[in-house]
């Protein structure tokens, strides 16, 4: 994928991260954080005991992370597909003897276009992504 259209994808994902987690997986470490330290504050309680509790109290934000993790593997997955397909284009119009600088024009435009679908798909993905994670926990 050409550099430019590298750096608009990761900065739109990395803006999309941000946000999430600023708005919603640091209030759920904030919440796991604090019923940890009262699972801590139990005197009765046997080590194994506190130690469930801490794991219970932690379920959540894996569960989020996890579910961030998935969501931006995925969009990571369509969008190498989209670019391998257009360097498959690409190919087969090489040997079927278009010119080079034609089918570097050709690629260019190619990916060009799947990162600009993609990047229609990032406020639908933080949406669903966000709705999930409010979800989380409840």
């Amino acid at each position: 994928m050409a550099e430019l259209q590298q750096l608009r994808v990761q900065e739109a994902v990395d803006s999309m991260v941000k946000s999430l987690e600023r708005e919603n997986i640091r209030k759920m470490q904030g919440l796991m954080f604090r019923c940890s330290a009262s699972c801590c504050e139990d005197s009765q309680a046997s080590m194994q005991q506190v130690h469930q509790c801490i794991e219970r109290c932690h379920a959540p934000l894996a569960q989020a992370q996890a579910l961030v993790t998935s969501e931006l593997e995925k969009f990571q997955d369509r969008l190498a597909r989209c670019s391998m397909h257009c360097s498959d284009k690409a190919k087969d119009s090489m040997d079927a003897g278009s010119k080079e600088l034609q089918v570097k024009q050709q690629l260019e435009s190619c990916v060009t276009k799947c990162v600009d679908d993609h990047m229609h798909l990032i406020p639908t993905m933080t949406k669903k992504m966000k709705e999930s994670l409010s979800s989380i926990g409840k």
